[in-house]
């Protein structure tokens, strides 16, 4: 297996990150920063604070603003991360998510190909619908729309060449996530004293450590031969709520008894586990961080840091 040293990004490429105030961009671009890069990053609202960076305030969703990003940037490197979260089924979200997903994702691909781009990486869902002999449904808008982007990506890449790679992320997990998310909520209702609200339990998931998951996308962004590839990102076997939610408590080290089925679970809830292999043949990555370990320094962070009002923790959960 090829190690992530072995394919390392050019000195002085230019990146351009959208969606930097997310949860997955705001730990990339944390390691870019470290890096010899011209680091370049998008947000609709919040300034990413960074230690290297250019900031640009734009919705990417516009063309005008992403034309004018694109122009002055002249990015090498792509990851577009850009768009709103949340696998809800609500019927409202279906315009608004569409927009900030899909139609922002068109627009970079245009410019990506215009600019001649040397990598584009677009980041999927595991709630996307996978080919099957069946006709596949989404589960949500979400996954709707990631689905249509990754679609667009695979046919850029088809039809014009563009050098795109697709990354799947799955569960993941780890320092200043979103509070709404599973593993920060639960988490921090814990260090309160408080019994956390829950869903059944019995939905299983494939968790990855978030310092995995930007390993592999430092990886996608350098290594040769990929275009046109799309790489599950995940530890290739499941683990339910339930049994996730005891691992904190054994973390935590707390005897709270969190209230399972309070919350209804929702529909259309999907079990996958990530396909490692191609990961592993092509980019040379495997998740390495047991979930035991992972949640470990995600509990350890959050009691370091539960009083930082962090972008990364809005409730909004807006990338």
């Amino acid at each position: 297996m090829q190690k992530a040293a072995n394919h390392k990004i050019p000195p002085a490429s230019r990146i351009l990150v959208t969606g930097a105030a997310g949860f997955i961009g705001w730990h990339l671009c944390r390691r870019l920063s470290a890096c010899d890069v011209e680091l370049h990053v998008t947000s609709r609202r919040d300034r990413p604070c960074l230690a290297k960076e250019t900031w640009w305030q734009a919705d990417m969703a516009e063309l005008a603003d992403a034309r004018r990003v694109f122009s002055a940037v002249k990015p090498d490197i792509v990851v577009h991360l850009a768009g709103s979260t949340g696998a809800r089924a609500d019927r409202d979200l279906v315009l608004p998510t569409f927009r900030s997903l899909a139609t922002s994702t068109a627009n970079l691909l245009v410019l990506a190909s215009e600019h001649g781009c040397r990598r584009v990486i677009l980041v999927g869902s595991l709630n996307e619908p996978v080919p099957s002999l069946q006709a596949p449904i989404p589960g949500s808008p979400y996954a709707a729309a990631k689905w249509i982007g990754s679609a667009y990506g695979r046919m850029f890449h088809a039809l014009y060449g563009t050098p795109v790679v697709n990354l799947r992320p799955f569960m993941a997990y780890g320092p200043a996530q979103a509070r709404s998310k599973l593993v920060p909520s639960v988490t921090l209702s814990l260090l309160k004293g408080e019994s956390p609200l829950l869903s059944s339990g019995r939905v299983r998931g494939d968790w990855v450590y978030i310092d995995d998951v930007v390993d592999a996308f430092l990886i996608a962004a350098a290594a040769p031969g990929v275009e046109g590839q799309t790489f599950d990102l995940g530890t290739g076997s499941l683990t339910s709520m339930r049994a996730l939610v005891e691992t904190l408590l054994g973390v935590v080290g707390s005897r709270i008894a969190p209230r399972f089925g309070a919350i209804p679970d929702r529909p259309l809830e999907q079990e996958l586990a990530a396909d490692t292999a191609p990961a592993a043949a092509l980019l040379g990555w495997r998740a390495t961080t047991s979930l035991k370990e992972g949640l470990r320094r995600t509990v350890a962070w959050y009691k370091s840091n539960s009083g930082v009002d962090c972008y990364t923790s809005n409730p909004l959960a807006v990338e």
